[in-house]
């Protein structure tokens, strides 16, 4: 495997560790360690200020297809987030 594809590969699942971590800490899928679904939607907030980071930093240094990708679960987190955050 080409070294800028394994960086491609590794980059993605670094995206992927950040998304399911805000889906989980909004208690859209469950905590693999407990079997339930739990809120902690601060937890939420970091992962997707995390993600939001990731995409200033490496602006231009990842592929479109990357950063597309990026985009679309930031835009899809905080509308999860905003629901969540609305929710009586």
């Amino acid at each position: 495997m080409e070294k800028m594809e394994q960086n491609d590969q590794l980059f993605l699942q670094l995206l992927y560790v950040f998304h399911s971590s805000a889906m989980q800490a909004m208690g859209r899928v469950d905590n693999p360690a407990t079997g339930k679904r739990e809120k902690k939607l601060e937890q939420a907030k970091q992962s997707i200020e995390m993600l939001e980071m990731i995409r200033e930093k490496t602006t231009g240094n990842i592929s479109e297809q990357l950063l597309d990708l990026l985009n679309k679960f930031i835009l899809g987190l905080k509308s999860t987030y905003l629901d969540e955050t609305t929710k009586n």
